[in-house]
């Protein structure tokens, strides 16, 4: 158990002694105590008042002395600052934790909880190779997966391609126009880039055909439009040439995208697109044919991928199965009174009495609009599995889309639907802005490894290495480039917005992953100068005083568990990235620490052959919890660098 549960314990103990009050442990409010003052943990003690009838003061110190007379094995002292009671934890518990603990590699890991979580993530469309954006989202689904793994937690890691729509089209249809046969094998070009291309190619063909027809429509020459899409852009080219829309920037803007995507829909090349859709839906043979083909070769791009980036699946959905999922889940909804019918007889529900809007579910027609198939996918996953929390790994831009489709399950009583989680994530931007797959600006996945890898190469001395072979080398490159990658999109909480640097993301002396893998590597080489007799330090529990950073190196591994706990309720692997780079800085000092020019902390030189077990206990440990930490965030560490 943790010092934190054991000092709950032992309060709640203590304040049923004293005050004759039973509150659960878990309630106590505790705190690491603040740098100024002495101690380790501090309890909050104004909540006790009320029924000790004492100032917060005498509360504290009362409840205090208590604690140090009664659990000596655990407190060696307290100090009180108004109403908070300080802690110092007994040496004693120190050195008996590291004794436990000091060659544990399942360290901070719990038992199983038997609750099942289903991780959502990385859905991506088959019509471009993985880029940047879905890094993010890919290294946070695979990472919050693992820390509740780790917390005793059955998971399940789920993959929603979306494989199908107009967009799948686009690229086939300028595959079929331009490619003239060419496929991976005889262009030597990865699959899923092979197909990005055409989808770049594509909307480059759009963007020709849409200027005139924009032009045109500027001039109040509507040829182009008809029906509704008429009557729209009439509006809004009348309402663009107002002398108050014109003075306001973002107005304008809006309205150009709006005309934009009107005069796009036009276009002979989109048209094209939208009959193919509609052949795709009616099953025809060919259409189908090339969609499966193409699909193919973007998966075997994916794999490749995945693969390189040490990502896996347990469950692949894909929405080609999925799309036409929901209606029955509608006709449930109708029956129950959730649902209504317009006079179109489309399918809408209410959701302004929940601060939303109305949203329709069902087309007049009869088809789906995308949260129909949502609500389908979401009952399909829960009979699959019926876990007791759905996470869905999504950008914030989908923040809303997420509240109605949770909404909606659980007005439709639908037996999974609290148990759904939108993990949302702020965009990734590069230091030049943001990303556009339409303009071909985006960072492809493979592209950038590859420049991570490369730039670990140029910045790794191979010096101290020449025992290494080429293979053992590159090995190392892609371990420092890829730890680099991961650990620069997950140190920041996930709710916010980040620009990636490629420069910052691997700095031997940053708040970097290559920081921490070049702490491990040096505990590793202490470790082998040592060579430590681990049966003998098993039996080894330290009987004499403990220096100042003996003791904070112990308490910084103890919180691990604590730690994982925090990352695991808040979904951030931030929370493990911060704690481990904050472990390696505190060994970093541990080891540079001087007196004199001689070090302090020296463990093949250290003053007796005491404090030599103390010290090569403490590194063994601080390593374990370093591996331990980086695994759940993907990240492997290395012994030489």
């Amino acid at each position: 158990m943790s010092v934190v549960f054991n000092i709950k314990t032992a309060a709640a103990a203590a304040i049923k002694a004293l005050f004759d009050q039973d509150i659960p442990a878990q309630d106590i409010a505790i705190n690491s105590t603040k740098p100024e003052f002495e101690g380790e943990y501090t309890i909050l003690v104004f909540p006790f008042t009320k029924f000790s009838r004492l100032k917060p003061e005498d509360t504290a110190d009362k409840l205090g002395t208590y604690l140090v007379a009664n659990f000596p094995d655990l407190l060696a002292g307290y100090n009180v600052i108004k109403g908070f009671l300080n802690l110092s934890i007994a040496e004693k518990y120190w050195v008996q934790d590291l004794q436990q603990r000091f060659n544990n590699r399942n360290i901070g890991r719990k038992p199983a909880n038997g609750k099942k979580v289903m991780v959502e993530y990385s859905s991506p469309n088959t019509n471009k190779p993985l880029h940047l954006g879905h890094l993010r989202n890919n290294f946070l689904g695979y990472s919050v997966a693992e820390i509740l793994k780790a917390n005793g937690y059955e998971v399940i890691k789920a993959n929603l391609v979306n494989d199908r729509g107009i967009h799948i089209c686009k690229s086939m249809l300028a595959w079929q126009i331009f490619a003239h046969g060419d496929t991976p094998k005889s262009t030597g070009i990865k699959g899923d880039h092979l197909v990005g291309d055409y989808y770049v190619k594509f909307e480059t063909i759009l963007k020709e055909q849409t200027a005139p027809i924009i032009a045109r429509a500027l001039e109040n020459d509507f040829r182009d439009f008809s029906g509704e899409d008429l009557d729209k852009v009439q509006k809004l080219v009348t309402a663009s040439q107002k002398p108050e829309v014109k003075a306001d920037k973002d107005k304008t803007a809006k309205i150009n995208d709006d005309i934009k995507e009107l005069a796009r829909k036009q276009t002979e090349i989109m048209q094209q697109a939208k009959i193919m859709l509609q052949q795709w839906e009616a099953g025809n043979p060919e259409v189908r044919a090339l969609w499966s083909t193409m699909n193919s070769w973007v998966y075997e791009g994916f794999d490749q991928t995945y693969k390189r980036l040490g990502i896996n699946f347990d469950k692949m959905y894909y929405e080609s199965n999925t799309y036409l999922l929901g209606k029955d889940l509608v006709e449930d909804g109708l029956r129950k009174g959730v649902l209504f019918k317009k006079e179109d007889n489309s399918v809408w529900i209410d959701l302004t009495a929940d601060g939303l809007d109305e949203k329709l579910l069902l087309r007049g027609d009869g088809t789906s609009v995308y949260i129909t198939q949502d609500l389908g996918t979401a009952r399909l996953k829960y009979e699959d599995f019926h876990m007791d929390r759905s996470v869905y790994v999504v950008a914030d831009e989908q923040n809303y889309h997420f509240k109605v489709l949770q909404l909606i399950l659980q007005k439709m009583q639908e037996p999974g639907a609290d148990g759904i989680y939108h993990l949302s994530y702020g965009m990734v931007e590069l230091p030049h802005g943001r990303m556009k797959s339409r303009e071909g600006t985006v960072v492809d996945a493979d592209d950038l490894i590859d420049e991570m890898i490369d730039t670990a190469r140029e910045k790794t001395s191979v010096e101290k290495l020449q025992d290494l072979s080429d293979d053992q080398l590159d090995g190392l490159y892609e371990m420092i480039g890829l730890g680099g990658l991961k650990f620069f999109l997950l140190r920041v909480d996930p709710k916010k917005k980040m620009v990636f640097d490629p420069k910052e993301s691997i700095d031997l002396h940053g708040f970097t992953a290559t920081y921490v893998q070049y702490g491990h590597a040096r505990i590793k080489s202490i470790l082998r100068d040592v060579a430590p007799d681990v049966t003998k330090l098993e039996g080894y529990c330290h009987k004499g005083s403990l220096l100042p950073l003996e003791k904070e190196l112990i308490l910084l591994n103890e919180q691990y568990e604590t730690i994982l706990e925090e990352a695991a309720k808040e979904m951030s692997p931030a929370v493990i990235a911060n704690y481990v780079y904050n472990l390696t800085q505190t060994f970093n000092s541990f080891y540079a620490a001087k007196e004199e020019g001689v070090p302090v902390y020296s463990v093949k030189n250290a003053e007796t052959p005491e404090k030599q077990k103390l010290r090569t206990q403490i590194i063994m440990l601080t390593a374990n919890t370093i591996t331990a930490a980086m695994k759940l965030l993907g990240i492997n560490v290395p012994e030489k660098m």
